[in-house]
C-alpha cells in the first residue's frame, strides 16, 4: 500500500503537480463566481444603484474611510513583524510599511499576489542587503499572519452564527458550526506544537529554513490579523444598507469567506469573485443598495489605496533612478579652476634702494 501511494505521489509530482492544481482551482473559482455574479445581477435597476449612492452620507463615508485607514496602518505591522522574526533588526518600520503597503495594494489589484507582491517586496527590500530568500521568507510569515488572523476570526463566526456561512457554502448549520471548531482546533494544535517544541519550531531546511516564531508571538501574529480584518469588516459594515437589520457577525462571517475566496482565485482585486460571494452570502438585503455599498466600498479599499501606492512606486523610482544619480553626479564634478590672469595680477614693488 506504502508503495503505491508513493508511485501516485510520483506521478502526481511528475504529471500534473500542484502548481496546475492551483490554476485550475482558480478558474474554476473564477468561472463559478462570475456565473453567479451574472445570474444575481439580472434584472438589477441602475437608477436604483445610484439613488443608492446618492444616499450614501458623507459621514458614513468618513467613519468607513478612517476604518479602511486603520486597517492599512494594521497591514503595515506584517512585514514588520516577519522582519522581526527572521532577525533582520536593521530594516526600519518606515521601510517595512512601505513595503506592506504597496506591495499588498498593488500585487492584490494586479493579480497573482505572490509574485506581484513578491517583486516588488524584493525591489524595496533589496537595497537594504536583503535577497530573495530572506523576501520568500518575509513573503511566507506575512502570509501566515494573514491566514491565521482569518481562520480565528472565521472559526468564531461559523460557531457562533453558522447560518451565515450557509448561504455561501450550502452546508447545514450543524456541519457548519463543526468547521469552526476544527478550525479553532487547527489554531490550538499549531500553538501547542510551537510552544512544545525545543527552541524555535522551524521549516524548511538549508537555506530555506524559516525559524517560525514562539507561541506568545503567534498569538500576537494572530492579533494583527484578527485587528486589520476586523475594521475592514467594521468598513464594510458600515456602508452595507440599514434596513433590513444586520448584525456585525453576520457580515463578518460572509466578508471573511468572500475574501479568501477573492484571495483563493487570484483575479484582478477579487473583481467577480468578492463581489458575487457577497451578493450570494448576504440575500436579506437589496443587490441595488448592496452594490452600492460594494462599489463605495471598492473605492475606498482597492481603487485609491492602488492609486496611492502606484504614486508612491513611481516617485521612488524616479528618485532612485533619475534624480539621485544626476545629484550624485554632480558631487563627483571636480569645481571649476579659477582662471588666474597675468594681466589681474599687480606686479611685484620692487625693494625700496
Amino acid at each position: 500500500m506504502q508503495q503505491v501511494l508513493s508511485t501516485l505521489g510520483r506521478v502526481f509530482r511528475e504529471r500534473i503537480g500542484w502548481k496546475r492544481v492551483g490554476i485550475l482551482a482558480s478558474l474554476i473559482i473564477v468561472t463559478i463566481a462570475i456565473l453567479h455574479l451574472f445570474r444575481t445581477l439580472k434584472g438589477v435597476d441602475t437608477a436604483i444603484v445610484l439613488t443608492a449612492l446618492a444616499e450614501k452620507s458623507q459621514g458614513q463615508i468618513a467613519l468607513a474611510a478612517l476604518c479602511v485607514l486603520c486597517a492599512f496602518f494594521t497591514l503595515t505591522f506584517y512585514d514588520l513583524f516577519a522582519l522581526r522574526t527572521i532577525g533582520k533588526m536593521h530594516v526600519p518600520y518606515r521601510i517595512a510599511a512601505l513595503s506592506s503597503f504597496t506591495s499588498y495594494t498593488i500585487g492584490h489589484n494586479i493579480g497573482a499576489t505572490v509574485f506581484t507582491g513578491g517583486a516588488i517586496r524584493f525591489r524595496i527590500y533589496s537595497d537594504w542587503g536583503l535577497n530573495a530568500i530572506d523576501v520568500a521568507k518575509i513573503c511566507f510569515i506575512s502570509g501566515l499572519t494573514f491566514w491565521l488572523g482569518n481562520t480565528f476570526v472565521l472559526g468564531i463566526g461559523m460557531i457562533w452564527h453558522p447560518a451565515a456561512a450557509a448561504s455561501i457554502d450550502l452546508l447545514p448549520e450543524s456541519i457548519n458550526r463543526l468547521i469552526g471548531v476544527g478550525l479553532l482546533a487547527g489554531i490550538a494544535i499549531y500553538l501547542s506544537w510551537i510552544a512544545t517544541g525545543k527552541g524555535r519550531r522551524q521549516l524548511g531546511k538549508d537555506g530555506w529554513k524559516v525559524h517560525l516564531p514562539s507561541a506568545p508571538l503567534t498569538v500576537l501574529q494572530i492579533v494583527i490579523g484578527v485587528i486589520d480584518l476586523g475594521f475592514c469588516a467594521l468598513a464594510m459594515y458600515l456602508l452595507a444598507p440599514s434596513s433590513p437589520d444586520l448584525d456585525f457577525v453576520t457580515l463578518s462571517v460572509v466578508f471573511i469567506l468572500a475574501t479568501l475566496l477573492g484571495f483563493a482565485s487570484h483575479a484582478p482585486g477579487s473583481l467577480g469573485v468578492f463581489d458575487a460571494a457577497m451578493l450570494v452570502g448576504l440575500p436579506m438585503l437589496g443587490k441595488e443598495q448592496l452594490l452600492a455599498s460594494l462599489l463605495v466600498f471598492r473605492i475606498l479599499y482597492f481603487l485609491i489605496p492602488f492609486a496611492t501606492s502606484i504614486t508612491i512606486m513611481g516617485v521612488r523610482e524616479l528618485w532612485l533612478s533619475v534624480i539621485q544619480p544626476w545629484q550624485q553626479s554632480r558631487k563627483l564634478q571636480p569645481a571649476p579652476a579659477v582662471a588666474q590672469s597675468s594681466q589681474q595680477q599687480q606686479p611685484p614693488k620692487q625693494a625700496a634702494e
